[in-house]
């Protein structure tokens, strides 16, 4: 009897030692490589500014917040938005405090998201919610050449490329991703992958060829002045 319930035993051990060995770890990483398309002639110097992100293509619901928080601070300081690039989680907000001794006028005309927070003065706090995923340029309606972006994202795995261009997000649950790599020159990028418990892995080319630098227009969608800018 005793050897029946040993063997009995050891053929259940046997079994749950073999289920536990088939079963496929719940989450993998994602790496990949970017590489910028460029005019004849021009060097790559600028990767490290690209962000990259996932979008789950999986209808089991949405992901946990991790680490993207709800909130963020772009201060002004010097005719500057610093931090030039915030990320921040869909439906989150960010802060833009005025730390210059003059008014500024912070908006964005950018579709589905878009907002003026009007003129205020130096010591002031004024935010904007971000309750769609995209990325958002923002301007300063006063000052010209000031300009930062918003990167509102749907899930908790974002990454900035290296210097080479190179990315690594880990910890990814199992399934359907699109990977979406956002550069000020570069149009969009979008590529979807499946994750396993192996990994995936992507290679990525953006398109700065037609990128030209130069000056935005105001929130009412006309040039800025060139006589009063500056004098605010």
């Amino acid at each position: 009897m005793i050897a029946l319930w040993t063997a009995a035993r050891l053929l259940t051990l046997g079994i749950t030692s073999l289920l536990l060995r088939s079963e496929s770890p719940r989450s993998g990483s994602v790496s990949g490589q970017l590489t910028l398309m460029e005019r004849p002639g021009t060097a790559t110097r600028d990767l490290a500014t690209a962000i990259v992100y996932l979008e789950s293509l999986d209808t089991r619901g949405t992901e946990e917040a991790g680490n993207v928080s709800s909130a963020a601070t772009i201060n002004m300081r010097g005719r500057e938005f610093v931090p030039r690039v915030a990320v921040v989680r869909v439906g989150g907000s960010v802060a833009f405090p005025n730390q210059d001794p003059f008014s500024h006028n912070v908006f964005s005309n950018t579709d589905p998201v878009s907002f003026d927070l009007g003129l205020y003065r130096r010591g002031a706090t004024r935010s904007a919610t971000f309750a769609r995923p995209g990325v958002y340029p923002v301007y300063c309606n006063i000052h010209a050449k000031m300009v930062s972006y918003v990167v509102a994202v749907p899930g908790r795995h974002v990454a900035f490329a290296d210097a080479e261009g190179r990315f690594t997000m880990i910890d990814v649950p199992v399934g359907l991703y699109r990977v979406h790599v956002w550069h000020e020159r570069a149009t969009h990028a979008a590529q979807d992958v499946a994750v396993s418990a192996t990994g995936a892995t992507v290679r990525i080319e953006l398109d700065a060829r037609g990128y030209i630098p130069g000056p935005h227009l105001n929130k009412f969608g006309m040039p800025y002045s060139s006589t009063r800018g500056d004098r605010y």
